[in-house]
């Protein structure tokens, strides 16, 4: 389990690097001129990306499980008071596109602007990388309060 706040704050940079480099490999698909390709990326990048930082944060659901059963539970109670199906669960491509379906207008306006010559392949590279972004961070936010309240927690109990 991460000890330090120092250690979650390192653990937080490099998600967040983590999230740049998938980001950028949505962009790169919404600029295929192939109908649904970005969606189809955007769900393999998701469904590999929240996984990755749950585990990170070792609050995936491998790691959950073999948590003390309090613990595990009030790991599942904050991530869902915060909104968030993903931590300490097994990421499903449906919950993926649940998450997407939330952002859908950025996707769709990313999917129309498409078919617009030069502009709108640079504007849906723009929107996908930009929802990609607002994806992974806030996956990285609600994981990283979920991990301060466990140390906090335990400094308590100390």
């Amino acid at each position: 389990m991460i000890a330090t706040l120092a250690e979650l704050d390192r653990v937080r940079d490099e998600c967040r690097k983590m999230v740049t480099q998938r980001s950028l490999l949505s962009a790169g698909a919404a600029v295929v001129p192939i109908p649904g390709a970005d969606l189809v990326a955007d769900v393999g990048l998701l469904t590999n990306l929240l996984p990755a930082i749950s585990a990170k944060f070792q609050l995936d659901h491998a790691q959950v499980e073999k948590m003390d059963p309090n613990m595990a539970q009030q790991v599942l109670v904050m991530a869902t008071s915060l909104g968030n199906n993903a931590i300490g669960r097994v990421v499903t491509r449906k919950l993926v596109i649940a998450i997407l379906r939330r952002m859908g207008v950025r996707i769709a306006a990313g999917s129309a602007a498409r078919f617009v010559p030069f502009l709108g392949q640079a504007v849906a590279a723009t929107i996908s990388f930009g929802a990609m972004k607002l994806a992974g961070n806030a996956h990285i936010d609600d994981c990283y309060r979920t991990a301060r309240t466990l140390i906090e927690g335990k400094r308590a109990g100390a």
